[in-house]
């Protein structure tokens, strides 16, 4: 078998992947833009979000080169390559995504005016213009620095490079959002009584880009990131698992080959949305996730059939293609029951979130103690489905089935973000309708596009959730093989001293994250006070709000607040590794990801609870809207919003910075 041309098939998936991104992305230009009122709201969000991935990517500049020359003096200059092209591509899939989703709004609700069908269309090949970039860049990336260096050690930089742009795109664009979230909220539904998006609130402007910045931007560095740690993890696991075959070739290409069948999977299932004009949008989207993951999972079948031994024994347990294959199978599995449970947890159609707003008619109070119950609970079920692929992949391949399901998992990735990416556009296309003052069947319809797009992003969140604790294990166990760990003895008090520490970072991560956005929060809301009460003519809509101020202070207060917690993220490995020794070292990545993934899970799951409840009464449901029953639900949902947009989703990236770390200094740790 030619296992050395292989690489160059993954190369050639992932240059398929951007050219079909461009393909979507020519397909929404080609879009009309809406009157000239549309396309000055859509050039102020776009404008306003470029800004923030500019002034961002030149904040992290410096970060990224002083850890470029102290890889290059510490390692050798492919580990600094390696770590700099993981940074780079993970910001131009930044880039590409924004560009095109901030451009696809106004497209969408021009289309809006014609059907559900066609506005669908648009808003979807938005997304899946970031989607395609994401995975198509990520194995590009890690398949061509393969086919350069000839080795998974020296490339596991990369991992560790897009995890350090993702971190902060994570942590920044959270504050952003949120900041933006909060304060037109507060000041303009609460305090005002204006409604979402009006074109009178000076805060509307930044709270559309805040939704490209985290929902866009965020998720796709989120799972570029996830993708490069689980596809290098696996290689490295496979090529022990394998070394005694063709010197661990069958165990290094699989990875690629899967991630290739996966994005073309993708591809392929994104033509398979659509919707009718009485339909429920949601349904078509499904279409797409279900089409990737049975297209993946049949090509993956192929695969391995072809490609494995018929048997191989490792460390007294026996591995056939059919067990690596059901280990695949769980990973895809995961995929569908954490996203039919995040749905059910989050969405206003279900009980969770409807007795939320239930809660809501006797005060903030008891909305807030009914959320928290609710993020508590939801940890238990996604937590049993992810031991159970755990045991399953383990049973069924050892370590490497464990790798090979992570794998799996996020090599549908591109569906995932595309579908993820279609909520910020959906939303601002909304936004867009109603600053315009469009007719109210234009506004029907991107509410309906809206509503399914909120419960996407929670199921998106799910996904990079799982993805994050599937992926972190990978990154444990290939940490274990590089650093000689064969166990973890917790009755040594080293490892017990990582333990607790690594327990306890992302509750001070998280923190550090909440304060931020309440410190940004705080100015924001000053500010639309301030234009409130000293620009005439707001609220009879004679006045013209100064949006720029306020995409400016969310700008601001999210470079300054992202850095204690990135600082924090990054150092503290360093620190427990070198001072502590790998046993530590082993404790802190064990204590960081079950507690980093159980935080996650309950922030991530509360706060999208507390924004359905909300939306549930807002659709005429205990009062509707301007009742108290509504304010508490409001007050419920800015409680939340830096749990499921700040801290929840930055936590995934904390556990990957964690495990993307311990794999560059595990050499040192022997």
């Amino acid at each position: 078998m030619d296992f050395a041309s292989m690489p160059y098939w993954s190369v050639g998936a992932g240059i398929l992947g951007l050219l079909f991104a461009f393909y979507f992305a020519k397909s929404v230009l080609r879009e009309s833009p809406g009157n000239a009122r549309m396309q000055e709201i859509s050039k102020a969000i776009q404008e306003g979000a470029m800004a923030f991935l500019n002034r961002e990517y030149r904040t992290l500049i410096p970060i990224v080169v002083i850890i470029f020359i102290v890889l290059w003096l510490g390692k050798d200059w492919r580990t600094a390559v390696s770590f700099l092209a993981g940074s780079v591509l993970s910001a131009v899939a930044g880039y590409i995504g924004m560009s095109i989703t901030t451009r696809a709004n106004s497209r969408t609700t021009e289309a809006a005016r014609t059907s559900l069908n066609k506005a669908l269309g648009v808003s979807f090949r938005g997304g899946a213009v970031m989607g395609l970039a994401v995975a198509g860049l990520g194995l590009l990336g890690v398949a061509s620095l393969y086919l350069i260096f000839k080795d998974a050690e020296i490339i596991n930089s990369f991992a560790f490079g897009a995890s350090a742009v993702a971190l902060f795109a994570r942590v920044g664009g959270g504050i952003y959002t949120k900041a933006a979230d909060v304060g037109a909220d507060l000041v303009g539904k609460v305090e005002a009584g204006i409604p979402e998006d009006d074109p009178r609130n000076p805060a509307t402007i930044a709270d559309n880009v805040g939704d490209n910045v985290g929902d866009t931007a965020g998720m796709g560095a989120d799972l570029f990131e996830s993708y490069a740690a689980s596809t290098i993890a696996a290689m490295l696991v496979g090529f022990t698992t394998y070394q005694s075959i063709s010197g661990g070739l069958p165990g290094i290409m699989l990875p690629l080959l899967l991630g290739a069948a996966g994005l073309l999977s993708a591809i392929i299932a994104s033509f398979f949305v659509r919707t009718g004009e009485n339909a429920n949008p949601q349904n078509a989207l499904n279409k797409g996730l279900w089409g990737t993951n049975i297209l993946t999972a049949i090509a993956g079948y192929a695969i391995v059939q072809w490609m494995l031994p018929a048997s191989l024994t490792v460390k007294g347990a026996t591995i056939t293609p059919n067990g690596v294959y059901i280990a695949i199978l769980a990973g895809l599995v995961v995929n569908v029951l954490i996203g039919l449970l995040t749905e059910y947890y989050t969405s206003n159609q279900k009980k969770p979130a409807q007795n939320i707003a239930k809660a809501s008619e006797t005060g903030a109070a008891t909305n807030i103690i009914a959320g928290l119950a609710v993020g508590l609970k939801s940890t238990a079920l996604p937590v049993i489905v992810i031991c159970a692929a755990i045991y399953v992949s383990f049973t069924a391949a050892g370590i490497f089935g464990i790798a090979m399901a992570a794998m799996a998992m996020l090599s549908t990735a591109g569906m995932v973000v595309a579908i993820d990416s279609f909520g910020p556009v959906a939303d601002n296309a909304g936004g867009i309708a109603e600053m315009a003052e469009l007719e109210p069947n234009v506004r029907k319809t991107t509410d309906k596009l809206d509503s399914v797009g909120n419960t996407t992003a929670a199921v998106a969140k799910g996904f990079a959730i799982g993805s994050a604790a599937l992926t972190a294990l990978a990154l444990f166990n290939a940490f274990s093989e590089l650093a000689h760990l064969d166990s973890i003895n917790i009755l040594v008090p080293r490892t017990i001293i990582g333990l607790f520490i690594g327990a306890a970072v992302p509750f001070l991560f998280s923190a550090f994250a909440m304060e931020a956005v309440g410190k940004a929060a705080f100015e924001m809301i000053g500010e639309v006070r301030r234009q409130f009460r000293e620009i005439p003519g707001i609220m009879e809509g004679t006045g013209k709000p100064d949006y720029r101020a306020c995409v400016d202070i969310s700008t601001k207060a999210a470079l300054r607040e992202m850095i204690v917690p990135g600082l924090l993220a990054v150092g503290t490995p360093l620190i427990v590794g070198f001072g502590l020794g790998k046993d530590a070292m082993g404790g802190y990545l064990a204590g960081g990801t079950v507690s980093g993934l159980l935080l996650a899970i309950f922030m991530a799951n509360a706060g999208g609870a507390w924004d359905n409840a909300k939306k549930f009464i807002e659709a005429g449901n205990l009062g509707g809207k301007g009742t108290p029953t509504h304010a508490a639900a409001v007050i419920g949902d800015t409680v939340g919003d830096p749990f499921k947009d700040t801290s929840g989703p930055s936590l995934n990236a904390l556990i990957k910075v964690m495990g993307t770390i311990s794999l560059i200094i595990a050499p040192f740790l022997r």
